[in-house]
């Protein structure tokens, strides 16, 4: 079905918002500010028992790169295993290299792991050296998918390479864009790729419902706020899929 949209979610909140405002399916994470890392089993649980749409969770032990020990690979093998007994339907994974290019034998396992459950390859896509070579690797890994924002921090720097991916994707691989994307881009974004499938946080800053503050930063960060908590914006995420509806109506 063409006209698709994914919203990266990291609650439980966030999650209702998107399939109230018509989002097709959420990815769910954890730790969005180090890239994103595995939910709890909890989350989970409570995510996927209690919404109707598709919920994709992303399997990442930890932030940073995304080359990993023998105990992480072991770590992510065994969420994806949890996974398939929560009833998700779809992962959201993949590993690189220690130089830095696709690990087919390692993101293959996690895809046949993974079993019926549709198989993203996540942003790790965009660190690569040779987009290329690393689609076809890609594809020999069993993915369903590629999340990319055409190797640069954002979709409208990437579109360029966006266009590029999508000719040499042909029909063996899907690509959804994410990274920057939002509803002032992606009329833009939907002309010039052609692109089915888009992904965004459609982040919101809402007041905390706690009645106090206090100095201490628990956080670490001066650049996120304590007395506020990051959900998707309804708004957003409404309008959104209004721009995908327009633009996907004689398709």
């Amino acid at each position: 079905m063409p006209g698709i949209l994914e919203i990266c979610c990291t609650s439980y909140e966030s999650a209702l918002i998107a399939q109230q405002e018509g989002a097709n399916r959420i990815e769910l994470c954890d730790n969005i500010f180090e890239g994103g890392t595995t939910p709890s089993a909890g989350m989970i649980k409570q995510v996927c028992d209690n919404l109707n749409i598709d919920c994709y969770i992303l399997i990442r032990p930890r932030g940073n790169d995304f080359y990993y020990s023998k105990d992480e690979f072991e770590i992510m093998k065994s969420d994806i295993e949890y996974c398939k007994e929560a009833g998700v339907k779809g992962i959201v994974s993949g590993v690189l290299s220690e130089n830095g290019n696709i690990d087919i034998e390692r993101t293959r396992e996690l895809v046949e792991i993974s079993g019926t459950m549709d198989f993203t390859f996540h942003r790790a896509f965009d660190l690569v050296e040779n987009p290329e070579i690393s689609l076809q690797d890609i594809i020999k890994t069993g993915a369903k998918r590629i999340l990319t924002s055409g190797l640069q921090n954002n979709v409208v720097d990437g579109l360029a390479t966006i266009q590029k991916l999508l000719s040499w994707a042909k029909n063996d691989i899907k690509i959804m864009v994410g990274g920057g994307l939002n509803s002032n881009n992606i009329d833009d974004l939907i002309e010039r790729t052609g692109c089915q499938e888009y992904h965004t946080t459609a982040k919101n800053w809402v007041k905390s419902d706690a009645d106090f503050k206090s100095n201490v930063k628990l956080n670490g960060s001066t650049d996120i706020p304590e007395d506020k908590r990051m959900v998707a914006s309804a708004d957003e995420v409404r309008l959104l899929r209004e721009i995908l509806n327009k633009n996907f109506s004689c398709v």
